[in-house]
């Protein structure tokens, strides 16, 4: 697994080395045309970085999308149903069955907990219940809840708002479930936390005598969640506020022209907070986020409430669009797939990633965990979500074909608030940043397993990932989101085979944390 990680690794930065050939320099005769013809070096170096590592995400993203056709789009192309989001969906509802909707059930009891009524300051763990949800949360809310949504109903329609929706207060089970067992698995060594699929897969199931397969899916779970961690926690986020900031400034601008410088600042600022490890990363994220999410909320409540008389018909277009769709070929189902495939990119339910920020709450019993992190879907999608979905269709401006991703809500914000599209860079930066931060933390522990956790290791893996920052800022788009799509999707498979092998011992710590809270 070592030597297959780090031969991916160098083969990612082996077409970087072998584009710039030496070469004679120039003639004097030829300059003057090279240098007028050519585009110049720094735009050149943008693009020299798209067209090494592109061609490599798309394999991967090919290969974990590949999927069963259900219909033909416009154009006659196979509209395929990818196997994983079946896998993930379902796994969502089965879950939530199993306990009784306990997403529903449990909102009174997740509220006490996080303010501290069943906790003690001897528990064990490094950080607060409140500061495992903040941590939790800016992995998830973030560029998914903004740019994510906006690609959504571009391609889907409004429709697909229904979607993220459902699978949102499905997924909260799924949150509830993952982090519970994060926490009763985690091991704590010398004061450090080390929990999450990880830990439950290989300990869980050795429990069960299946110590071996464990094992074989604790490497796969760390292996893709490296590679989540340098798609959806890192090369999205960089990708798409390099393009918001270089919107606002204009094409002259010096990050227009050289997305990466951006990247470059961006890297060396996350570089100096990861450094810190989980506790400086949860006291920067329980300020980032609470104070991004209150701008953000309240500046689309203001667009709302300024179309207030349109409301009404745009959650029309939402349920009309879910179930008689006109944006999207392959028709419901087309429609469904891109509302599930932007829900669990944004709240990451049932792909483990959160189980092992909730590891590190300080807390005697593993269920309290769980409860704490089943908000988490329905902050970061029912609510924040669909306030984004419902500002760019009321605005309309999902339908113009010249914007795309974060320049969609950029401009049905600017439309009402002419000045809030400033204030949204200086947010998507923020979230950008604090996204990366959690995702490093995510990324660091799957490192530790696969590579031990000397402090070496740890080094190695996060200069990586902050060379990856500097890697997305300069991509397209569009290979972006494929890719990252395609590693937190991937990460699902071993992580839902956990939850479902060990959903009665998940059972067993609710009802053991259930008695404990009615003895109080």
């Amino acid at each position: 697994m070592r030597s297959f990680l780090l031969l991916l690794i160098f083969s990612l930065q082996l077409p970087l080395i072998a584009q710039e050939p030496e070469s004679a320099p120039p003639s004097a005769a030829n300059q003057t045309t090279m240098s007028a013809a050519e585009p110049e070096p720094e735009k050149r170096f943008d693009a020299r970085i798209n067209e090494a590592v592109a061609p490599y995400l798309d394999k991967v993203t090919n290969f974990v999308f590949g999927g069963i056709e259900v219909a033909k789009d416009v154009d006659g192309n196979p509209v395929k149903l990818p196997i994983v989001v079946v896998w993930l969906g379902l796994a969502a509802v089965i879950i939530t069955i199993y306990f009784k909707f306990l997403n529903l059930r449990s909102w009174k009891l997740a509220a006490d907990t996080i303010r501290g009524k069943y906790s003690s300051p001897d528990d064990p763990g490094e950080i607060t219940h409140f500061q495992a949800l903040c941590a939790a949360l800016s992995g998830t809310v973030g560029l998914g809840n903004i740019a994510g949504v906006a690609i959504a109903i571009s391609i889907g329609g409004p429709g697909a708002t229904f979607w993220m929706i459902l699978v949102g207060l499905f997924g909260m089970t799924s949150k509830f479930c993952e982090c519970t067992l994060g926490v009763k698995y985690r091991s704590i060594e010398n004061g450090v936390v080390y929990g999450g699929p990880m830990q439950y897969l290989k300990k869980g199931f050795a429990e069960k005598g299946m110590a071996s397969f464990g094992m074989i899916l604790a490497g796969l779970f760390a292996f893709l969640c490296i590679g989540g961690s340098f798609g959806g926690g890192n090369m999205v986020q960089a990708n798409q506020a390099s393009a918001q900031l270089a919107g606002l400034l204009g094409e002259e601008s010096i990050f227009s022209e050289n997305r990466w410088i951006f990247g470059l600042i961006m890297a060396v600022a996350v570089g100096l907070v990861i450094i810190g490890g989980i506790k400086s990363i949860a006291t920067v994220t329980a300020t980032l986020v609470p104070f991004m999410c209150g701008i953000y909320m309240l500046a689309g409540l203001v667009v709302i409430f300024s179309h207030v008389g349109q409301i009404g018909e745009a959650f029309g277009l939402i349920i009309q669009g879910a179930f008689a769709p006109i944006a999207v070929g392959g028709g419901v189902i087309g429609v469904m797939i891109q509302g599930m495939k932007r829900a669990t990119f944004s709240n990451e339910a049932g792909i483990g990633s959160a189980a092992i920020a909730h590891s590190a709450a300080k807390t005697k019993f593993a269920a309290s965990e769980g409860v704490v992190a089943l908000l988490e879907p329905f902050i970061d999608t029912v609510v924040v979500c669909t306030t984004t979905a419902l500002v760019i269709i009321i605005t309309g401006t999902y339908s113009d074909p010249t914007l795309q991703g974060v320049a969609i809500t950029s401009a049905a914000f600017g439309s009402v608030i002419s000045w809030f599209p400033v204030i949204l860079t200086i947010a998507v930066i923020l979230f950008a940043f604090s996204t990366m931060v959690s995702w490093s933390y995510y990324g660091m522990q799957a490192w530790s397993h696969l590579f031990g956790r000397s402090k070496k290791a740890e080094l190695i893996y996060k200069l990586i990932f902050c060379g990856f920052i500097v890697i997305g800022s300069s991509l397209s788009m569009g290979s972006v989101f494929d890719f990252s799509d395609a590693m937190i999707f991937a990460m699902s498979v071993p992580n839902i085979i956990a939850m479902y092998i060990l959903m009665p011992k998940v059972k067993d710590e609710y009802v053991r944390y259930l008695e404990y809270t009615r003895s109080k």
